[in-house]
Formats: structure tokens, sequence, C-alpha cells
């Protein structure tokens, strides 16, 4: 048997001690997190995730959008029948809808007011789901006449505000002649209020 010198001795000892410590720190080191998946952004132009599902009243149209321009179609300019609308999520306490169209916008030397009412209608069955268009009957205008009145500016752009009421009555018995007499009538009945506002500017004003 060989004998080793006392230096080759702890020589040894301290390689074994180092190995051994070494091999508890690699059992001891963490192990790194897998990389998260990092999913490209969709494309503009890419699917819109669907809105969420609306308990509130509603009232859009397929033609023009919310602050949109109304098409001329739908005014003095054109055939001059109701834009399509539509009325989404009425409550279920409803008795009847009503539908207030009008221009806040309006010379104040043609109307003191500064408001024309282009279409009145009430007493629309709760399971109303809107109107085609030029399928809206009934109903009175600031002119006096029957029925749904297209916009007109005289002089520049004009907004027009198509306000739909949820109501937990039914008005026929009431006597109403103008806008006045049904927002007297609708107070304290109405459930809840939707409104659409289009824009509309004659050729040339």
């Amino acid at each position: 048997m060989k004998c080793r010198k006392p230096a080759e001795v702890i020589v040894l000892a301290l390689c074994g001690a180092l190995a051994g410590a070494g091999s508890a720190l690699a059992q001891q080191q963490p192990v790194p997190p897998t990389p998260r998946e990092v999913r490209p952004p969709t494309p503009q132009g890419g699917p819109t995730p669907a809105p969420p599902f609306s308990t509130q009243l509603q009232i859009s149209s397929p033609v023009f959008a919310a602050n949109g321009s109304i098409p001329s179609k739908y005014t003095c300019d054109g055939p001059g029948m109701n834009p399509p609308l539509m009325f989404i999520s009425v409550p279920a306490k409803t008795q009847s809808l009503a539908l207030i169209v009008d221009d806040p916008d309006v010379p104040k030397d043609l109307v003191p007011s500064g408001v024309f009412d282009h279409w009145l209608i009430w007493d629309l069955p709760p399971d109303t789901t809107g109107f085609g268009e030029g399928a809206g009957k009934g109903g009175i205008n600031g002119m006096g006449q029957t029925g749904y009145l297209g916009p007109c500016p005289p002089d520049r752009e004009h907004r027009y505000f198509f306000k739909l009421y949820a109501l937990d009555t039914k008005l026929t018995a009431v006597k109403i002649a103008n806008k006045k007499d049904l927002e007297t009538a609708m107070q304290g009945h109405v459930i809840q209020r939707a409104e659409l506002m289009g824009k509309y500017q004659r050729t040339g004003k």
C-alpha cells in the first residue's frame, strides 16, 4: 500500500468538500420560470369583442350612427319618410312607449322657443321593436299635421334628437295636442329614457 503525503491528503479532502458543496448548491438553485406565451396583438380591422348585454333602453338606426349624418331621403330634400328605428331592451314593466323627435337649433326669429317638433307619437305597445323605413304612422308634428316631418334646416347644420320613453302607464285617455301636453302626461311615469342624435345640413346652406 502506497502512503500519500499529508499535503496530498489535505488537497484531496478540500477537493472532495468543494465538490460536495457545489453539488448541494446546484440542487438548491431555483428552476427558472417557464416563459409565458406572448400572443401578437390583434391586427387593426380584426374581430371586435361583442359588447356586454345591456338592460338599459336603447334606440338606434341602421341608416345613421349616433351623432352621424341623417341621409337626405329622410329629410325635406328627399321623400321625407321616417328613418328606420330600432328599440332595444324595453323594460319588462313598460305599459307603453312614446317617441319625441325635435330640433333644438331652429333660429328664434322663426320659432321663439328655438325648438321644432318633427314627430310626437305615444301609446306605442311595449313590444314595439321600432319602425321600418316610412312605416311610422300616427302622431303629430309641429306643423299641426299628422305623422313624421323630415329635417329641413334653413340656415346650417342642425341636430335632431330621437327620444324614446318607456312608460308605466298608457296615455289613451289623455288629450294631447303638442309636446307640452305629452311631456306633462308623461311626468312621474317614465321608467327609462333613451336618445339618438343625428345631424343634417342642406346642400349649399
